[in-house]
């Protein structure tokens, strides 16, 4: 597994607030995460990905089902 992020960082503003008050300040997020399922096949390198929102026990079982499905993987092999 191994995780990367694309896009802008928030920038860092100063807040004017009075002295002794705590500072509330509101950040725009700037990137989305999306996740990458990939499975490669050692020997010929065949590739098969899903780009995904989130990672989560329910997504992993769909693209499971969805790889053995397209691959023909069942109990038999």
């Amino acid at each position: 597994m191994d995780e990367h992020r694309l896009g802008l960082k928030p920038i860092v503003r100063r807040v004017w607030v009075g002295y002794g008050e705590q500072p509330i300040a509101k950040v725009n997020w700037r990137y989305q995460w999306l996740w990458l399922y990939g499975f490669v096949h050692p020997s010929t390198g065949e590739t098969y990905f899903w780009i995904l929102p989130k990672v989560n026990i329910k997504l992993l079982n769909l693209v499971l089902e969805d790889f053995a499905r397209e691959f023909g993987v069942g109990k038999n092999k």
